[in-house]
């Protein structure tokens, strides 16, 4: 039987240790490192079990997320030392260590995030070979098809168990939902609302997923049109929908007139140069008086630099040629091209429940049996640890969702 998802879980190259003599020497010494952790936790603490039988409290100065974890080998902080989040990655898969609650080890590092700086990020070697392979999977066009079909086209039957009955790979709205169906619907209405008052009922939709806002919009009395570069989303769409205009293109071919434009999560999927032409897509296919509706993932401002300069567990192992946004450079560029930024909104904590869903449902469906042949336990885990790495990130305030809609003046 044809294993699934290698292309993922072998992302990396393999084992590119981060344990040896140089890894010891550039980060110091289990020690020192333990040390930099305790000095960089100004909030929160972590009970750490070590392999020498000691237990130790680092930070506790203040309150925050508390964590407990079990070092097994004295090898996961020197990956975590040098290779950052890929090294925390790789060190977990291989058992060196564990916790009753991964989230919130999560949540406490992204939590103090700038008072821990570089301790939890790659250096080196270790940052240059991880920066470089993400500059070879480029959103270039052709970088762009690979990219996608890398993660959305795992197949929908991966999908389906986990994602719910609408399909919606992206933050829900909680505020008076109760379960993730509902919250997923509060989304699109919410996404439906910003383009109310468009000059006329005609709609893009960019990167259109398995379809269910787009068949929400064209049974609203919207003619949509929507695209996608990820063949196994666009059949799904195209038998749910029939009445959308479904295409496989980019983006940056697109030519045409429209009285609205809708993405959501989207533009993390395209890396940082391309953020312009994202834009410039906007501003020239948007009829004056238009308006777009756009969902977005970001890190903090002062974090983004810093993030920027490697590529971390997501960009290596999930979503290759991605990037998070920094919201104001993102704002400036909607704004040099005439586009009015308007009612933004941020629920960062409401990603943080959906992620925690989709986890249960994800964990439900494998001990069912429900996820497809193929997966093995090693895809299954790096997908858990995923899921758990971004709810995480999101509980630790680093990252954050919003909405936001942008008018271009008649």
């Amino acid at each position: 039987m044809e294993r699934r998802g290698l292309h993922l879980t072998e992302a990396a190259g393999g084992d590119r240790d981060s344990t040896g003599l140089l890894a010891r020497v550039i980060s110091g010494g289990q020690s020192r490192i333990l040390q930099r952790i305790d000095r960089g936790l100004s909030s929160g603490s972590v009970t750490a079990r070590l392999p020498n039988g000691e237990t130790r409290v680092l930070g506790g100065r203040r309150s925050g997320f508390d964590a407990d974890i079990t070092v097994h080998d004295w090898r996961c902080v020197f990956r975590l030392a040098t290779g950052g989040s890929v090294g925390w990655y790789r060190a977990w898969e291989k058992g060196e260590w564990s916790s009753p609650d991964p989230v919130r080890i999560f949540a406490l590092f992204m939590a103090n995030a700038a008072t821990l700086g570089n301790t939890g990020r790659a250096k080196g070697p270790w940052r240059m070979i991880s920066r470089q392979y993400h500059r070879l999977r480029r959103n270039t066009r052709t970088g762009s098809r690979q990219n996608i079909a890398a993660h959305y086209d795992l197949g929908n039957d991966f999908y389906t168990p986990w994602l719910g009955r609408t399909m919606a790979y992206s933050s829900a709205i909680w505020r008076d939902a109760m379960t993730l169906d509902a919250a997923q619907q509060a989304k699109l209405n919410a996404m439906a609302a910003r383009i109310e008052g468009a000059p006329g009922p005609s709609v893009l939709e960019i990167g259109c997923g398995w379809g269910a806002l787009a068949a929400m919009l064209a049974e609203r009395g919207h003619e949509v049109e929507a695209i996608s570069l990820s063949d196994e989303q666009l059949a799904f769409a195209r038998k749910a929908a029939p009445d959308v205009a479904f295409r496989k293109q980019d983006y940056r071919d697109v030519e045409g007139r429209y009285d609205a434009i809708v993405s959501v999560e989207m533009v993390e999927a395209l890396g940082r140069e391309y953020w312009p032409a994202f834009m410039d897509c906007i501003a020239h296919n948007l009829k004056p008086g238009g308006r777009a509706a756009i969902q977005f993932i970001s890190i903090r401002d002062e974090l983004f630099e810093s993030y920027a300069r490697s590529a971390d567990f997501i960009q290596t192992y999930i979503f290759p040629g991605g990037m998070l946004i920094r919201t104001s450079e993102f704002r400036r560029l909607a704004e040099a091209r005439g586009l009015e930024w308007r009612d933004e909104a941020r629920f960062g904590q409401d990603y943080a429940r959906t992620l925690a869903d989709w986890r249960l449902r994800f964990d439900r469906a494998a001990e069912q049996g429900r996820l497809p042949r193929g997966f093995d336990e090693s895809f299954t885990r790096m997908w858990r640890f995923y899921l758990m790495y971004c709810e995480g990130g999101f509980r630790g305030g680093g990252i954050d969702v919003h909405q936001v809609t942008l008018v271009k003046p008649a």
